[in-house]
């Protein structure tokens, strides 16, 4: 019974009792859980958003370019009123402005008119408030007002009728204060509606719209709504509210279009790519051949906004765009024009939560029974039919099924019941072990343990970079510093070396007093992995350049024989063994063979050359754009002939330089003068003037090159 509870009964209770409590976390519907679930409608978007349609509906935009030919916002509103003129005389059935009025026109003459002295007051001025109020009155217009905590202001009766069937619709947003157009716009208009795009404006990410408000007597429609009412030219907006008294709604409907909502009648927004058709900037239609125009405006729902991103009215959207408001409004009407509603039912959630207690059961079963590989493999393919069917819901039926909440919570129960069937084998193993460890030494159990049969020796041969690195002058830096301080200078400076190693793909494999040694292309593969090394060396310098400058090392301002740390670096390329070596017992991961010799010995040589980066033929042969210069044929110890090498000297940037190339041509006159045994003096003086634009580290390297004639005399010279 004991061995049963703990490999069957334990096990089971504990994963349905996590199941249970993710249950009641769903139920409670945190904010997290939440946003998780936007998070994932907002990938449906992104992965299908709204196929764009040729629909009714146009945007005048008062963007960057508009305001460059009329000038600053806000535009005296004599120009607005002929560009509400034009509008209406171009067709339009609807003339919505995502703008607020809540002022007199300060640039009407009328109103300056009445600042001046008694003698000039009395002139007949142009009104241009009376002037827009005339061009509202003759069109077919839409005014807007914004909901605003800090306002007292409420706006006035609204426009349109309402009829509410099957409800008391008492979950709709309320108006605590709005702002609203002057009287006389307002009184003109022929439509009033909301422009605002959230309950709260400090949304960034507009994913609902309200398309109704109350202000605890009457209702007001949003702006896209009023536009196609007035559009319709109908009187009445149907609220259509759910039965059974919860004041919720279920639909609107104005003329012959139902709009599906949110129980507090928002319109889930359904976004697409924004495209430049849907716009005109406004400069156009104020434009002499504004007619032009007139077949892109006749019989649309036009809606005037501003893009301008000086206005500051831009949100944004699921799709991770940024859109003005009036753009969003118009997406609003193209979307119920075009009847792609996304709906969630009341359903829905429910629907939820079973899905995911049928996938935590199926898990917990498949775990127990089956195994922790077993089990993901189900949940996997249970997890994907519920994320199938959700895409499918959605890109069919416009329904917004939440797959987020199932996918975390299964993941969470299974890592909850691979986690308890660890401390199980685990609790097993240590009694094993203790029950064992009167047979078999300690060690010989860990390995058995730890699947020894993959500790094994052995190597193969792979094709690899060898770098060694070694700091010059460390014996007399180590005579003049405490060993606590030597050891700040060694960790400092592998520290910096090594970070350069491993951020171009290297593998270091060992530090050996002053020295460090790293190879590429082991124990996976790296592509260019001659060139990743001459880039890690060429980094290594610059970070060791910049170290000395900033003085980390502390050895500036003393009485000290060294006042900077310098470095010699060599590689070379070609095959070596790689592998586990040294004893049964203790043994490291790493390389051996010719290459690893020849580029102990190149750094090494860096002495005798001059020069801190000394490459061999065949890693230059790997690296071909970078910039490299012949350094000659040099004797390495151990080696019966003589190795081609080469100065690393830059990266491809510096080799395409104008200052290198000067230098390469010189380089290889001194060279040529060295093996036809001329005199190489000047050659070897215009490569000094000419390396210091190059690289601080070159003209060491060309003073000693007159006494290094004999690493010339067998050398194929190469530019």
């Amino acid at each position: 019974m004991n061995a049963l509870w703990r490999r069957r009964i334990a096990p089971a209770v504990f994963g349905f009792a996590i199941v249970g409590a993710l249950t009641a976390l769903r139920l409670a519907d945190p904010y997290p859980v939440q946003m998780a679930r936007e998070v994932a409608f907002d990938l449906y978007q992104q992965m299908a958003p709204r196929p764009k349609t040729d629909l009714p509906v146009r945007v005048i935009d008062v963007d960057e370019a508009s305001l460059a030919a009329i000038g600053q916002w806000p535009w005296p509103r004599n120009i607005l009123a002929t560009l509400t003129q034009r509008l209406g005389d171009m067709g339009a059935v609807a003339i919505a402005f995502d703008m607020l009025f809540p002022e007199p026109d300060r640039m009407s003459p009328a109103r300056i008119g009445a600042s001046l002295p008694a003698a000039q007051a009395g002139q007949a001025l142009a009104d241009y408030d009376a002037d827009f109020a005339a061009a509202l009155a003759a069109t077919p217009s839409i005014l807007g007002f914004s909901t605003s905590g800090a306002s007292t202001a409420m706006p006035d009766a609204p426009k349109a009728g309402f009829a509410v069937s099957g409800g008391t619709a008492t979950a709709i947003p309320p108006i605590e204060g709005a702002v609203v157009p002057i009287t006389a716009l307002a009184d003109a208009a022929h439509g009033l509606g909301g422009l605002s795009l959230s309950i709260g404006d400090s949304i960034d990410v507009i994913k609902r719209l309200p398309l109704l408000w109350s202000d605890g007597k009457q209702f007001f429609p949003s702006l896209a709504l009023e536009a196609l009412r007035i559009a319709q030219g109908v009187q009445t907006i149907v609220i259509l509210g759910e039965t059974g008294g919860s004041g919720f709604i279920d639909s609107v409907r104005v003329g012959d279009i139902t709009i599906p909502t949110t129980p507090t009648g928002d319109l889930n927004l359904y976004f697409r790519h924004l495209t430049p058709d849907l716009s005109i900037s406004a400069k156009d239609i104020l434009a002499a051949d504004y007619e032009t125009k007139a077949p892109f405006v006749a019989g649309q729902v036009v809606l005037i906004g501003t893009s301008a991103s000086g206005l500051l009215d831009l949100r944004g959207t699921p799709l991770g765009e940024n859109l003005p408001g009036v753009a969003i409004h118009a997406q609003a009407i193209e979307q119920i024009l075009s009847g792609h509603f996304l709906t969630r039912g009341d359903w829905v959630a429910g629907l939820e939560i079973l899905g995911f207690v049928v996938i935590g059961a199926v898990i917990v079963t498949a775990v127990l029974f089956s195994g922790p590989l077993l089990g993901l493999i189900f949940g996997m393919l249970v997890a994907c039919l519920a994320v199938t069917l959700a895409w499918l819901a959605f890109t069919s039926k416009g329904w917004l099924i939440d797959p987020s909440f199932p996918l975390l919570g299964a993941f969470v129960v299974y890592s909850a019941m691979v986690f308890f069937r660890f401390a199980i084998t685990d609790a097993d193993r240590r009694m094993i072990r203790r029950a064992f460890g009167h047979y078999v030494a300690p060690a010989l159990l860990t390995q058995i343990e730890n699947s020894g049969d993959r500790l094994k020796l052995g190597g193969e041969v792979r094709d690899l970079t060898v770098m060694f690195a070694d700091m010059r002058n460390f014996t007399a830096i180590g005579e003049s510093l405490e060993p606590h301080r030597l050891l700040d200078v060694l960790n400092t400076l592998f520290g910096a070396l090594g970070a350069r190693i491993t951020e171009n793909f290297g593998t270091i494999d060992k530090f050996v007093g002053d020295a460090v040694m790293a190879f590429w292309n082991a124990p996976v593969d790296v592509e260019n992995h001659a060139r990743h090394a001459c880039l890690a060396a060429l980094g290594m310098r610059e970070t060791l350049r910049q170290l000395n400058l900033a003085d980390a090392f502390h050895l500036q301002g003393g009485q000290r024989s060294v006042d900077e740390i310098g470095i010699g670096i060599g590689i070379a390329t070609g095959e070596a063994l790689v592998g586990n070596m040294g004893l049964e017992t203790r043994f490291d991961y790493s390389c051996v063979g010719n290459t690893v010799n020849v580029a102990s010995r190149l750094e090494d040589a860096c002495k005798s050359v001059g020069y801190d980066i000394i490459a061999a033929e065949a890693t230059r042969l790997e690296a071909p754009d970078l910039a490299f210069l012949n350094a000659g044929s040099i004797a390495l110890k151990g080696k019966s002939t003589r190795e081609p090498v080469h100065l690393l000297v830059g990266d491809a940037a510096l080799a395409l330089g104008a200052d290198f190339a000067a230098l390469r041509e010189e380089h290889f006159r001194a060279i040529a003068a060295l093996r036809q045994g001329d005199d190489p003096k000047d050659n070897i003086a215009q490569c000094v003037l000419l390396a210091q634009k190059v690289e601080p580290h070159l003209p060491l390297f060309y003073r000693q090159l007159a006494t290094r004639r004999s690493d010339f005399d067998t050398t194929v010279v190469a530019r």
